[in-house]
């Protein structure tokens, strides 16, 4: 018994509380529109790229981060790496929801991870995005702004 205690207390202590490990993620919705299909009914593979921009946009507005405001303050984000692994097609008409999850700390990058799924909850397309800060002017990295990490919390 005084084992099963003693394993619980440590076991406790490993395991990072939400405040050290926050995940943060927001869903969008939207169906799959014919101009999005190939000539067999499924999506375009190369679709899939904008359907994670779609999220990683709600995700910022959902924080009340404007994209544009951004660009209008020479701050670009571009996309720097791109990972998109197919599990099921998505079709024509198909409700599909994009999970964006912002996987860690932004610095001078940025990443995201992505889930879509069809509207029986299955898993079609899981993928992952790495933007970088970059200054308009100057063509150079930057450190994320102050102003998105205290949106973020961090």
């Amino acid at each position: 018994m005084y084992l099963l205690l003693i394993i619980n207390f440590f076991f406790r202590k490993m395991i990072p509380s939400k405040k050290q490990n926050k995940v943060i993620f927001k869903s969008t919705s939207f169906r799959v529109r014919y101009g999005e299909t190939d000539q067999m009914g499924v999506v375009y593979h190369g679709n899939y790229a904008q359907f994670f921009e779609i999220g990683r946009i709600d995700w910022l507005r959902s924080l009340d981060i404007s994209y544009k405001k951004m660009e209008e303050n020479n701050i670009i984000l571009p996309v720097i790496s791109l990972q998109c692994n197919f599990k099921k097609s998505a079709e024509f008409d198909d409700e599909i929801t994009v999970k964006t999850i912002l996987k860690k700390i932004p610095s001078v990058k940025i990443e995201f991870e992505y889930e879509i799924t069809n509207q029986k909850n299955e898993l079609l397309t899981t993928g992952n995005t790495v933007l970088a800060f970059i200054n308009a002017e100057t063509k150079k990295p930057m450190r994320c702004p102050d102003s998105i990490l205290k949106k973020l919390r961090f």
